[in-house]
């Protein structure tokens, strides 16, 4: 997973992390496509960090801090008020989505349809970390802010279950409605299961301490423990995470952990995932850098039209079932939840991860991380162009 990692090797990509920081800071930039630049810059350069970018360190490593951090800002009370639409837009959404890609790869670009719906639901996983860190700088609206984190959350866990759906019936399971029916529940209902009872026995022994060192260790068993008991378990790590997470984030400062230890309890995870998104998108631009993108060029357009079409057949349609409703969402923040859905690290670990035997398996990769590069170079950089037009401020 990890191989000739030492001292000097962590303190430079750490180092060029904080540089990329503070430059693209002063330079308006979003901070994720800088790193990705900076690792393009690094691997053209011809320094190999000896650090390679595998599903395994993606998902055991740096996964779930990601996740984790930002469930922690997921309170109760408005995600309940904000249920209906968030769980449309996840769950719905992710299906239309990867429904989308899927059915044009095999017809526009005649994959088979084993690698053309594994490709459509690695694709509809979501990275929300650029947008929420690029729509707090810009102090949006809360709720636009809620609903985009929240929903981009459940989505990376609906398109991680339906990508291993799909890699099961690559790989000759059942494929019968009922039967992946019944597995998609499990799994979804076992992760949130996971989550709830590996933190809350876990939030059960902090309140019995009274250091804050020892309340953080154990939020960090909480992250990472959920994820990796989840996976064990053949249910859902993302879900186990994002569960753990909110349980945490909306008991423990309030009840179980001491008031110093809820204070640093932000600060850490904020920490934290600032590391993991560094290391990830370093890994990411050192990657693309590698990854004979001409090859594949005609199926990566045709991919990236098809991924933004499915954006849209994902947020438009369902937006509208909410119109009418206390949920409702007009139409410049449904299109900054259609541009802004990035894709980015969650969809190239399931990308790295599908079977070998594909006979579409190499290039299904570089078509992934083509439409990973549009994602940040494009989406990312016009982002904030559409957040400066939508309201600011503090409204609940």
């Amino acid at each position: 997973m990890v191989s000739q990692l030492d001292v000097v090797t962590l303190g430079l990509l750490l180092f060029v992390a904080c540089v990329v920081a503070i430059v693209t800071r002063r330079l308006g930039l979003p901070y994720t496509i800088g790193l990705v630049v900076a690792g393009i810059g690094l691997s053209a350069a011809g320094y190999r960090s000896g650090i390679v970018l595998t599903p395994e360190l993606i998902f055991t490593v740096l996964l779930p801090p990601l996740v984790f951090e930002a469930a922690l800002h997921l309170k109760w009370g408005r995600f309940r008020r904000e249920a209906g639409l968030v769980l449309s837009l996840a769950f719905g959404g992710t299906l239309l989505s990867a429904a989308v890609v899927a059915a044009g790869m095999h017809w526009l670009v005649g994959w088979g349809w084993p690698a053309s719906l594994l490709f459509g639901s690695l694709i509809a996983a979501t990275d929300p970390v650029s947008v929420v860190a690029m729509m707090k700088e810009q102090n949006a609206e809360p709720r636009l802010r809620f609903v985009m984190e929240s929903e981009s959350l459940l989505n990376d866990g609906a398109a991680a279950v339906l990508f291993g759906l799909c890699v099961a019936a690559a790989t000759g399971a059942s494929t019968d409605v009922v039967t992946i029916a019944q597995s998609f529940v499990l799994t979804v209902a076992g992760g949130l299961l996971c989550g709830i009872v590996v933190a809350g026995g876990l939030l059960l022994v902090a309140g019995r301490a009274d250091d804050h060192l020892v309340e953080l260790t154990l939020t960090v068993l909480a992250a990472y423990g959920s994820f990796l008991i989840a996976e064990a378990l053949g249910v859902s790590g993302v879900l186990a995470t994002l569960a753990a997470g909110m349980l945490v984030g909306n008991i423990g400062p309030a009840r179980t952990l001491t008031e110093r230890g809820g204070e640093a309890l932000l600060r850490f995870w904020d920490f934290a995932a600032f590391l993991a998104n560094s290391v990830i998108f370093l890994l990411i631009g050192s990657r693309e850098a590698e990854q004979p993108l001409l090859a594949v060029l005609w199926p990566a357009a045709v991919a990236t039209v098809l991924v933004l079409a499915g954006r849209a057949a994902a947020i438009y349609p369902i937006a509208g079932l909410f119109a009418r409703s206390r949920s409702a969402i007009d139409g410049l923040t449904s299109t900054i939840m259609f541009w802004g859905g990035l894709r980015g690290a969650l969809a190239l670990a399931l990308a790295l991860a599908i079977p070998a035997s594909l006979p579409e398996h190499d290039a299904l990769i570089g078509v992934a991380f083509a439409v990973v590069a549009f994602s940040i170079f494009v989406q990312g950089a016009t982002m904030p162009l559409l957040l400066r037009r939508a309201p600011s401020g503090d409204r609940p």
